[in-house]
């Protein structure tokens, strides 16, 4: 049996997986940590996936490993001296401190600019928003910067000696077209004061090296890599039409396009896909962090969340969350913090406010895939995954939120899973067709999602004066 190798370094921890390059079954699996920061030293990454490799007993597997690929996070900003040191630690895609800066970048050139340059517009949480920062609040650091790489970067760097990139994640700093696959140095001149050294940009199924000693697969191929959603639409084999709804420490939707859908309002990352073609992309910062933290203001675990969430009326009992506990970044509300609004008497209940965080983390989803189908995106389908597409109140009230089917696929790591599809395409000149396993689908039920809806675009508007 040939193996390949998939890693998904997330936020919040770091995955392995051994897959049947045949099948895609998963043949063994292993798991570490990340500290639940939004800056740190990326060497955690590395020692986070030494302990992941070895948990899945990657490192026995010898010969028998044709090839692996690492996706990770995006935009994190790994800053790094001549020798190889970070000058800094590394600013996460949810770090908000550069939030000023993206609004200044985004000023100084305009949206329509920013777009025509690299098919997005900064917020905070890109790369070249946090180069920004580094520059203003650390020169000393900033003078010190010889090049510039991504968490997945690092990790390539990691096990085959050399930093390389792939243009899914590269199209997430802020200085590199998915339109013309370049680098805009110019960008990083004007903002940064000069242009880093910056990774070679590996083809999607091409081969960025070949893993080092040390690792127990030596001479095994290592594949380009990918931004983290890159590769789960590449483990979902999304299809045309199909929108990817993500609901984990961050919520993204996502869909695979063959061509760039700018969108001037930078609502959408226009990011490239793994396979060539295109991934418009919105962010949340919101997510299942919201019913994680729901859970903890009642006094209950996720499971009981859950219930009482199934409990409650479908709308709550007229109560609307506006989830932005974290400030946001789809709508671009930095610094917003998250509003109950309808409270009465009548509805402050355990059971509504449980309901209440669910419908809020929907509600934000919806709207961005309302945002996709104004830019000419075309979806027929919603597939759900992440952590948080465990909950079954979520899963039933999905459907009737966002107008549309939902299937809910078989619960996989399908970031790790992609990336030993891309494994297995670099190592064969093919890229494999796994089948899809879906676990649950559900139709809308009424039209209660309609007015739920309203309502919580009506909230927005009050508060923050966003539509």
């Amino acid at each position: 049996m040939s193996v390949v190798i998939g890693v998904d370094s997330s936020t919040q921890s770091c995955k392995v997986l051994a897959v049947d390059a045949d099948s895609g079954d998963v043949v063994a699996s292993g798991a570490a940590s990340h500290p639940d920061l939004t800056a740190v030293d990326p060497h955690v990454w590395t020692s986070a996936l030494k302990e992941a490799w070895h948990s899945a007993g990657a490192d026995r597997l010898g010969s028998s490993v044709a090839g692996a690929g690492i996706a990770a996070q995006q935009h994190g900003m790994v800053a790094l001296d001549s020798s190889g040191t970070p000058v800094h630690d590394a600013l996460l895609w949810n770090d908000t401190r550069s939030a000023p800066d993206a609004a200044r970048l985004r000023d100084e050139l305009g949206p329509e600019a920013w777009v025509d340059a690299v098919n997005l517009v900064p917020v905070a949480s890109f790369t070249i928003s946090k180069l920004a920062w580094l520059a203003r609040n650390e020169p000393d650091a900033a003078g010190r910067v010889d090049q510039v790489v991504l968490p997945h970067d690092w990790l390539n760097g990691a096990m085959a000696g050399e930093f390389t990139t792939d243009r899914s994640d590269a199209s997430g700093t802020g200085y590199f077209s998915p339109v013309t696959d370049s680098y805009r140095p110019d960008l990083l001149e004007r903002f940064f004061g000069r242009a880093p050294r910056l990774p070679r940009v590996v083809a999607s199924g091409e081969a960025a090296g070949t893993v080092q000693s040390g690792w127990g697969i030596d001479g095994a191929v290592l594949a380009a890599g990918a931004g983290d959603n890159a590769a789960a639409a590449l483990g979902l084999g999304l299809r045309p039409g199909e929108v990817v709804v993500s609901i984990g420490t961050s919520g993204t939707v996502f869909t695979a396009s063959p061509s760039a859908m700018p969108d001037v309002s930078g609502e959408v990352a226009g990011f490239a896909d793994a396979a060539g073609g295109h991934l418009p992309l919105l962010a949340m910062l919101n997510s299942a962090r919201v019913m994680a933290a729901t859970a903890s203001m009642l006094g209950v675990d996720l499971a009981t969340l859950d219930s009482l969430a199934l409990a409650a009326g479908n709308d709550a009992g007229g109560l609307t969350f506006l989830p932005y506990l974290d400030g946001e970044r789809s709508p671009n509300l930095p610094h917003a913090s998250g509003s109950l609004v309808g409270l009465s008497r009548s509805n402050m209940s355990p059971e509504n406010l449980a309901r209440a965080s669910v419908l809020g983390v929907l509600n934000s989803l919806a709207d961005a895939i309302d945002v996709l189908r104004q830019l000419g995106g075309t979806p027929d389908k919603v597939l759900l995954i992440g952590g948080g597409s465990k909950s079954h109140a979520l899963r039933q009230a999905a459907a009737s939120v966002f107008n549309l089917p939902v299937e809910v696929p078989a619960s996989r790591e399908y970031v790790a899973l992609g990336a030993a599809k891309q494994a297995a395409w670099a190592a064969t000149g093919d890229l494999p067709e796994w089948k899809r396993s879906i676990e649950a689908a559900y139709e809308p039920d009424g039209d209660w999602g309609f007015s739920v809806r309203e309502r919580y675009a009506e909230a927005r508007r009050n508060i923050y004066g966003v539509g």
